[in-house]
């Protein structure tokens, strides 16, 4: 078996004296989509945050590629490869496209590898090609949501953290983001762990998952397994196809 790019053993976080996420456990291998699902609350977005170095560890261990990252700063977390686009999109309303995408790679001294990689990104999101002039914030949530994840593309991630890619999104334009993160893991290899309110397209995507129930882990299996299971369809699946 693979060495996990990502491993996390007994991690705990919290607010103020809010235990939000208690000793934790999930590894994800290289090429692999992992997703993270549960309630609103259960502790997913705040995981995450730990991961990327936006919330200290209260305890327990982060390892990125065999180094233990958990307390390091952000930007450090950043450089060794993991990437986090966090809820809600938060791009520079202000900037445009191409500042935005611009902002992603702002460690890339070579302007060849800068064109290079913003090529990737606009023939992933061809939307955003044709605006790349335009100020972020007139773009639509789903053209966001595309811009969001393109600028984390920039920094050439080993693993992409994605925290509810497709919230307040119309069904169809969900479909389109969750087919770009299919195109990124199954064409370019992209290493994905993500949280989502969907856990039917995150399970469905995912070859592994886990379920948080109040900041503890429950359930773990393989994606499309845990679509399977009462359990899982009864608390979380309600309509879903």
């Amino acid at each position: 078996m693979s060495t996990p790019l990502l491993d996390v053993t007994n991690l705990s976080l919290g607010y103020g004296k809010i235990a939000a996420v208690k000793e934790i456990y999930l590894s994800v291998l290289p090429g692999q989509v992992v997703c993270l699902i549960g309630a609103n609350g259960a502790g997913k977005t705040t995981t995450l945050r730990g991961l990327s170095g936006l919330l200290s560890p209260r305890g327990g261990s982060i390892r990125f590629d065999g180094q233990d990252i958990g307390g390091q700063k952000p930007y450090r977390i950043a450089r060794a490869g993991l990437i986090h686009v966090p809820e809600g999109r938060q791009v520079f309303a202000e900037m445009t496209i191409a500042d935005n995408l611009k902002m992603g790679g702002y460690l890339i001294s070579d302007r060849a590898v800068m064109k290079q990689r913003l090529e990737y990104v606009l023939e992933l999101f061809p939307r955003l090609r044709q605006r790349l002039p335009q100020l972020a914030g007139s773009l639509s949530g789903g053209e966001q949501q595309m811009l969001a994840i393109g600028r984390a593309l920039m920094a050439k991630p080993r693993l992409l953290l994605l925290d509810e890619p497709s919230l307040g999104l119309a069904p169809l334009i969900s479909r389109h983001i969750f087919a770009a993160i299919k195109k990124l893991n199954q064409s370019n290899g992209l290493t994905v762990l993500l949280v989502e309110q969907n856990a039917y397209q995150a399970l469905n995507a995912a070859h592994r998952g886990y379920v948080l129930v109040n900041g503890t882990i429950t359930m773990e299996g393989e994606g499309r397994e845990l679509l399977t299971r009462p359990e899982v369809r009864d608390a979380y699946l309600e309509g879903a196809s």
